[in-house]
């Protein structure tokens, strides 16, 4: 099959690699769209430390059952429309046994430490499979595992009605946390150095938008979040708090990034920061929330690529120029 592939930081194909073979309680998937997210790009760059060189990336994906493999559960055939939770949790460790499989010890995922979805097809376990409602397409399917992430972030982050949140950055995550946040009650203003972004977050319901925090003219917020995993963001939305603010890391830095905040101001004025990562027991409520339409999956779905196009694709990504950049590996969509 025909699949994307990272042979090494730096170094980006299209060929050719062995068609999957479903394990014990796997299923093959047909990918019918796969999104690129900024830790693709991190895995490109060498950027992502738990990643083994080669690798197939992708890990926001949906598609079709085509081969069960032994000891599937009763219920999943061939033909069965799915979106796919890319978390591979050991199910042993310490964080695991405490309900914090995000944090496993042996912590993997399709995609980011196992091959992934930049490809025709691509096996995975049974058990990560939601069955994808008809009325949702591919690209909406491969949706989900973003907005995942943020439905998690939000349960990190907390949000009362009425409360005032900062969000740095309006990317696609930046835009789907302004929703979940908007619809939990909060007001919300979204600053972003992409200017061309603005007015979209402002079409979602954004209080208002900015091209810097320094233009807020120092209005201070209950919480902020940033969406960038730039350190200057991230310093920026933590010095717009509020006494008693809580400020949410949510951006996926590189690993070796640094940030330089006061701690006085959080010892001082109670300041809490909190990290959020990937997905926990949050797939099922992301899928539902795109299937009611809580989130404007039109507003984010800005470009789609060939396989072949896997190269163009991340460059397209890290021009900022769209928003959700998706690769359909079956040329069309559903």
């Amino acid at each position: 099959m025909r699949a994307a592939i990272v042979d090494q930081p730096g170094s980006i194909r299209v060929g050719e690699v062995p068609d999957p073979t479903p394990g014990k309680r796997q299923v093959v998937v047909k990918v019918g769209a796969t999104g690129i997210c900024g830790t693709d790009l991190h895995i490109a760059d060498g950027h992502f430390p738990p990643t083994p060189y080669p690798i197939v990336p992708g890990h926001e994906f949906a598609g079709e059952i085509v081969e069960l493999g032994e000891g599937v559960p009763g219920g999943w055939q061939v033909g069965d429309r799915v979106a796919v939770d890319p978390s591979l949790f050991c199910g042993y460790c310490d964080p695991c046994r405490a309900g914090h499989g995000n944090l496993c010890e042996n912590w993997n995922a399709t995609g980011d430490t196992v091959d992934g979805a930049f490809a025709e097809y691509v096996a995975v376990p049974s058990a990560n499979c939601y069955r994808l409602p008809d009325h949702l397409n591919w690209q909406e399917g491969a949706l989900v595992e973003p907005v995942s992430c943020a439905v998690h972030g939000v349960r990190r982050i907390g949000v009362e009605a009425g409360e005032r949140f900062l969000i740095v950055g309006a990317g696609t995550m930046g835009l789907i946390m302004q929703q979940l946040l908007q619809r939990a009650g909060a007001r919300v203003t979204v600053v972003d150095r992409n200017t061309s972004r603005l007015p979209r977050a402002k079409d979602l319901g954004a209080h208002a938008v900015a091209g810097d925090v320094s233009e807020l003219d120092g209005e201070r917020f209950d919480a902020s979040v940033d969406c960038t995993g730039a350190a200057p963001a991230m310093e920026a939305a933590f010095d717009a708090l509020r006494r008693g603010g809580r400020f949410l890391v949510f951006g996926v830095a590189p690993a070796e990034a640094r940030i330089a905040l006061s701690p006085f101001r959080i010892y001082n004025d109670e300041i809490t920061v909190v990290g959020s990562m990937a997905v926990l027991h949050s797939y099922g409520a992301a899928l539902d929330l795109v299937a009611g339409g809580a989130i404007d999956t039109r507003a984010l779905l800005t470009d789609t690529l060939p396989l072949e196009k896997f190269p163009e694709a991340l460059d397209l990504m890290r021009s900022g120029a769209g928003l959700k950049v998706q690769v359909l590996p079956g040329g069309t969509d559903a």
